[in-house]
């Protein structure tokens, strides 16, 4: 059988599934090249931060944080741009974090819907198909071959969902694990700075 085949065996629930495999590896692609695009080299602002906090360079602390580009730095630059303010850091600090937190987890809650859903629609789609095949014994004696062949195809659809669903959790578990990276690395930011504002300001 070709893939085609199995397809439309596998009856109109197949269409949602395939649906769903789209989406699934349109985040992957788009979440994947979101986060590389807004790293930040975390090793040269732990060095540098401190350096120019020392000498009192604020213009060169913002330069350096919009050079990084990334979004740890982000978040940094937000108490920067408000230092001279006497503003409250860590407030400011918090809250750019969680609205960070918030863009980095865009789009992966529809991947987490799609792990529960797809099977659950395979298997829609199987037993819909069974009971087709089972509609044979009132209408097609003597073919034993035609319920069999037939829960055979019905099953491509249960196959299907759980093959999407192994897909979208793959995707699920690695982009959360780079969310947690992202937000490891704004702590550890966001301490080294604070240390030393706080520290300045007594």
């Amino acid at each position: 059988m070709d893939v085609l085949h199995l397809f439309h065996a596998g009856g109109f629930m197949m269409y949602p599934l395939l649906l769903c495999s789209i989406i699934v590896v349109t985040i992957f692609i788009e979440r994947f090249r979101f986060y590389h695009a807004n790293r930040s080299n975390i090793e040269k602002l732990t060095k540098e931060i401190p350096e120019l906090l020392a000498a009192n360079d604020q213009e060169g602390l913002k330069a350096a944080l919009k050079a990084d580009g990334g979004i740890p730095a982000g978040v940094i630059l937000s108490g920067a741009e408000q230092l001279s303010s006497k503003a409250n850091q860590t407030a400011i600090l918090e809250g750019a974090a969680s609205h960070a937190a918030g863009v980095l987890k865009s789009y992966l809650n529809y991947l987490d819907v799609i792990v529960t859903l797809s099977p659950l629609m395979g298997l829609l789609g199987t037993v819909i198909g069974m009971i087709g095949s089972f509609n044979v014994l009132s209408v097609e004696e003597g073919q034993p071959f035609a319920i069999t062949g037939g829960v055979a195809e019905a099953l491509v659809c249960t196959a299907s969902g759980l093959f999407v669903a192994i897909i979208a959790l793959i995707a699920y578990t690695y982009l959360s694990q780079q969310v947690s990276n992202f937000v490891s690395q704004m702590e550890k930011l966001g301490s080294l700075y604070l240390a030393i504002v706080e520290a300045d300001q007594k």
